[in-house]
């Protein structure tokens, strides 16, 4: 909590430093926010990470036997060729129209503490088993699925590995194996990676520019702090909709219409943007921060108002936001 409300006040006083050269001054402390921690990804003490586990979630995130007709898996929409989205404004649901929300990317899942854009799930296992029953998304029944993998047994004697549990295949099994693969999506190094290591030579003088505007001037640092990038908060930034998001899930404000930091890694590739995939560029996220946003009493205290941006401080941050990404498209085994 004091490192976050730290990096709310670095924000405005960096915004109004009056020299350049006083930037590299900070630079020690930017290395400390924004470093990658290094070794494997967390994995909680109820589901310590095993290469069998790994591999049989990889195998079951791409089985549509999950699904109640058998045609759709995990990777439908959270397709690996697209960063681990669908490219879709919202998810498209079995009966083809467009689900509730934007099919967010699994980068980074690890180190999260709640998933969902509303944070209704407090784990990753949980948040494996929403879209597995979801009437509308996968539609899958649970003693259906487990007969049809038990069927199959080359997987039955991989569960047998993987897991003590008796019987081996059973929900919460699945459910294990398939968290223990999304923990294992860790978004690639980057350019930007290299320079806040200390290779100077790592980032363009425009790309430096904009980190500066991302820390100080428009303020984006706010809520998007930290190596992945984002607070794990809730906020509201004024998108038009009815959408109640946080309000209505326990341990939210009703009323508020808050909704989750997104990480930016691999932001290049994750478009459209925003809980509802109302942004389809990130330009048209730059003008809802430059006042497209709807005014209201619960708008987050995070957000600068009267941000203006002249075209070369635009082109600074874009370019800047492109440096969290991938050159080419992650490929991930």
């Amino acid at each position: 909590m004091i490192l976050r409300s730290a990096i709310v006040v670095m924000a405005l006083v960096i915004s109004n430093l009056p020299a350049p050269a006083q930037f590299p001054d900070l630079m020690p402390v930017w290395r400390q926010v924004f470093a990658r921690p290094a070794g494997r990804p967390p994995s909680p003490a109820n589901n310590p990470s095993t290469d069998a586990k790994v591999s049989l979630g990889r195998d079951l995130f791409h089985d549509t036997r999950l699904s109640g007709d058998g045609t759709r898996s995990c990777a439908t929409c959270h397709d690996p060729a697209r960063s681990f989205t669908d490219g879709r404004a919202r998810g498209a649901g079995l009966d083809g129209a467009a689900l509730q929300r934007n099919t967010p990317a699994l980068w980074n899942l690890a180190w999260g503490k709640s998933f969902y854009w509303d944070g209704r799930a407090s784990s990753i296992e949980a948040q494996a088993a929403f879209p597995i029953e979801h009437p509308n998304e996968m539609a899958g029944r649970w003693p259906e699925i487990i007969g049809r993998l038990k069927a199959d047994t080359t997987l039955d004697v991989r569960f047998h590995q993987a897991f003590t549990e008796r019987p081996a295949i059973q929900p919460v099994t699945i459910l294990t194996a398939l968290a223990d693969y999304e923990r294992t999506l860790v978004s690639p190094v980057t350019r930007f990676d290299r320079w806040i290591a200390g290779d100077q030579a790592a980032l363009t003088g425009a790309e430096i520019a904009g980190f500066r505007l991302f820390t100080g001037k428009a303020g984006c640092v706010g809520c998007h702090a930290g190596w992945r990038f984002t607070d794990d908060r809730f906020h509201d930034i004024g998108l038009e909709g009815d959408d109640p998001g946080r309000g209505v899930v326990p341990g939210g404000v009703a009323g508020l219409r808050a909704f989750k930091t997104p990480g930016l890694r691999e932001i290049r590739w994750t478009a459209p943007y925003m809980h509802d995939g109302s942004k389809a560029t990130l330009e048209a996220v730059l003008d809802h921060y430059s006042g497209g946003f709807v005014s209201r009493p619960g708008l987050s205290t995070n957000m600068v108002r009267g941000l203006t941006l002249d075209a070369e401080e635009r082109s600074a941050l874009l370019t800047f936001l492109a440096a969290l990404s991938s050159e080419a498209l992650p490929k991930p085994d």
